[in-house]
């Protein structure tokens, strides 16, 4: 496992600047931090700039400034995880800016910035929201300050809060982490200046800001965490003095301790390493998590389990866990697969090991060991270490590893045959308890090489910026030449799709000739058109004049999506002539996960192979077909890191796209629908930028990105197998390590059905913001 040093520093902010501290809210705690400024200033012009982290969703306010009742000031998630920034005068709103985009992403950090100027002649520019240096522009409703209006915020009247709201004595506790809030008095200022785009990953990081702060403004970084007073944890570091008390924190060692290095910008620091650590997924557990999703409860009458927000298929991870010494714990790892309220034993589904403190029995999978451990009490330690690199897990309690093992020395492992990509996991049932991953300091000294759960201990990915290797375009047709350009590099394959009418998907590749063309909605035969697509070029494409709808016809809007032939981010392009059944070379070097195959003389089906499928099964892309059986499509042979097999297509030429997985780049799975707008999580560990989908029943085929949809929800569909124009259709949260289906039709999430799906990357989890 590859791991970052300190002098490297990706994702730490401009220069290396480094975050060393968040804070923890806890909304059973009533936690927050509070300050009546001394003086009144400037209550027209401000802005707030804050590093967030969310725990559990719905209603939470971060910044809010009243009395026990009007004029309120608040910036805050609502219910429907929108961002709003609001102002109350007792009867009505004077100021109730709601984005469209939601937050439900609490497994990464976002950058908030909210500048308000009500001075500004332009109502729209009098209030200013932006999340990860993009200023939000959409927004399900939108009533401005007037012109010169006075908030409730920098006047000495009223109670300034982090972490809930004054109005009514106080209320909507915030759950999660805060770092990096900085406060301006008198100035509405963008996000560049406390943060920047980084030139290797194309991802915004955090950056020490540089100006001047006003009478009342104030920074907070948590960094002095050798008590909970006003001048140590709730410290202003700009030199103002404006301290903040601390209400309700805790920085005493164990699971009470609210001071994290948890942190947006991952560094070496010569202990755990600090940078965006893991925690329990909220998005894919059945029980209550709390206390940052570091705590949780569980029902009395039923198993319920939860998986991190990471999962690893490399290295040597370590964390603690916090016995209760009750009925049933269950702790360990677990693949994708796992069901998280099933029951005990056959509950330990595939790919799962994990140590049973009730009856000492670790379980893989479904089989129990014998005895195992020892007795734990209310309050033991259980430590647990994965050693990936050489197929071992462990457990033990206190500091002593059970059954005489040492991680260190690789000697009396729990198992020896851990495997595949997993989660740290827990199921249970009757019980609360805790567990640590390294944001607050481990009760025992990991063992020699085993690392904390954090995005600084994360492989480097081999692909840092994904958009230089696959990218999504969108245009606007002029029946005239217009050249199209990406992010930097020359495609091999562009698929373009009309977005705003009923045109065919058209398929353009660098091996077949500029010119030629397929449609994945239909079985015709390869066609030319010598003006329409003119040239692939270092940046892009060209595109020529175009009146039939297909490329570049005025009054369309298009998409292409593209990609680089390269064994680098997995993509292979193979054309050959049929003969008799067999195998064709491919220069992938390893075994690719989805293969799309096409006649290019006779008109004919695609072909769709997946890595969940057989050697004898396929799909059709041009069709809402269920997957078929075929002992002679792929000669019944499973690919391989030189080869696919191919059957006798006569004469005909052929071609093949080809896709092998790429960490951090690209992603081929399944999936089981619930029929639940609280659909499936699917981990990818990256932050989509594309999908493609379909359910192994009959169903449509769809496709999602992040350039037509740059927010959460995702609606705007597009069908492979229809030349239909773009729908708003069944939604998904795309995530920093993955997706959330929210949908609940047949298309995307029907109960027990599985959907297989293709995934590229906008940017690796290890480098990734919250979306």
């Amino acid at each position: 496992m590859s791991i970052i040093n300190s002098s490297a520093l990706l994702g730490a902010g401009a220069d290396g600047y480094q975050i060393s501290r968040s804070l923890r809210f806890n909304s059973a705690d009533s936690a927050y931090l509070s300050r009546t400024p001394a003086s009144t200033t400037n209550r027209r012009t401000w802005t707030w700039s804050g590093w967030v982290k969310r725990s559990n969703l719905g209603y939470h306010d971060i910044f809010s400034v009243s009395g026990t009742g009007a004029p309120l000031t608040e910036i805050y998630f609502n219910s429907s995880d929108q961002l709003q920034l609001y102002h109350w005068n007792g009867s009505s709103a004077d100021c109730n800016y709601a984005t469209t985009q939601v937050f439900r992403d609490a497994s990464a950090w976002y950058h908030i910035v909210i500048a308000v100027d009500t001075t500004n002649g332009t109502s729209g520019d009098r209030q200013k929201l932006y999340v990860n240096g993009t200023q939000v522009t959409a927004f399900s409703t939108s009533t401005a300050f007037s012109l010169n209006f006075d908030t409730a915020v920098n006047s000495s009247s009223y109670s300034h809060t982090i972490g809930r709201t004054t109005f009514g004595g106080g209320s909507g506790y915030f759950n999660g982490y805060l770092t990096e809030i900085n406060f301006i008095d008198g100035q509405a200022l963008t996000p560049s200046s406390f943060g920047e785009t980084d030139t290797i990953t194309g991802v915004w990081k955090p950056k020490k800001y540089a100006g001047t702060y006003g009478t009342n403004g104030f920074y907070l970084n948590f960094s002095d965490n050798s008590g909970t007073t006003s001048t140590t944890l709730g410290k202003d570091s700009s030199g103002n003095g404006n301290n903040w008390t601390p209400n309700n924190f805790s920085v005493t060692a164990g699971a009470g301790n609210d001071s994290m290095i948890d942190t947006p910008t991952p560094y070496a620091d010569g202990g755990n390493g600090r940078g965006n650590y893991c925690t329990l997924n909220p998005l894919d557990a059945t029980l209550t998590l709390s206390n940052g999703n570091l705590d949780w409860s569980a029902p009395s009458s039923v198993e319920r389990g939860a998986r991190g927000t990471f999962a690893v298929s490399s290295g040597k991870w370590y964390f603690e866990y916090i016995a209760k010494g009750s009925t049933f714990e269950l702790v360990g790892w677990a693949a994708q697969t796992q069901n998280n309220n099933s029951t005990m034993p056959t509950g330990v589904g595939a790919s799962t090991w994990a140590y049973y403190l009730f009856d000492l029995k670790t379980y893989n999978n479904a089989t129990a060991s014998a005895v195992y451990g020892t007795t734990a009490s209310s309050g033991d330690i259980i430590m647990v270490a994965l050693d990936l690199d050489n197929s071992k897990i462990y457990w033990g309690r206190n500091g002593t590893w059970f059954n005489s093992g040492n991680p260190a020395t690789g000697t009396n492992a729990a198992y020896t045959n851990v495997s595949g990509t997993l989660f740290p996991w827990v199921q249970q049932y009757n019980q609360t308890s805790s567990i640590n991953f390294g944001q607050r300091p481990f009760a025992y000294t990991p063992p020699s090489g085993f690392v904390a759960l954090n995005t600084q201990n994360l492989p480097e990915p081999s692909i840092k910026k994904p958009s230089l290797w696959m990218d999504v375009s969108l245009w606007s047709g002029t029946s005239a030449s217009q050249t199209i350009v990406n992010s930097g590099f020359q495609p091999d394959l562009v698929w373009t799709k009309n977005r705003n009418g009923a045109n065919p998907n058209l398929l353009n590749d660098s091996v077949r000739g500029i010119t030629t063309y397929l449609q994945s909605n239909a079985t015709s035969a390869e066609a030319t058109d010598a003006t329409s697509f003119t040239s692939f070029n270092s940046n892009g494409f060209t595109l020529g004049a175009n009146t039939a709808g297909g490329w570049n016809t005025s009054g369309l809007t298009y998409v292409g999506w593209q990609w680089k032939e390269s064994a680098t981010p997995g993509f292979d392009i193979v054309t050959y002539t049929a003969g008799s059944a067999g195998t064709v070379a491919h220069n992938l070097g390893v075994a690719p996960k989805m293969i799309l195959l096409k006649d290019r003389t006779t008109a004919a089906n695609w072909y769709v192979w997946h890595t969940t499928l057989a050697a004898n099964q396929f799909l059709l892309l041009n069709s809402t077909a269920a997957t078929g059986t075929s002992s002679t499509i792929w000669n019944n042979t499973l690919p391989t890191s030189t080869v696919f097999g191919t059957d006798n297509w006569g004469t005909d030429n052929m071609v093949a796209y080809l896709w092998s997985e790429v960490a951090g780049f690209s992603k081929f799975g399944s999936y089981t629908g619930n029929g639940s707008t609280d659909g499936p999580f699917v981990f990818c560990g990256f932050r989509p930028r594309w999908l493609l989908f379909k359910v192994t029943s009959t169903g449509y085929w769809g496709i999602y990105d992040a350039v037509r949809n740059t927010y959460n929800t995702l609606t705007s569909a597009l069908y492979p197998n229809d030349s239909l124009a773009e729908g708003s259709d069944q939604p998904f949260d795309f995530l920093s390590n993955g997706f959330k289906v929210r949908g609940t039709t047949t298309f995307v999430n029907s109960n027990g059905a599985t959907y297989i799906y293709a995934a590229f990357a906008e940017a690796p989890f290890k480098y990734a913001l919250a979306r």
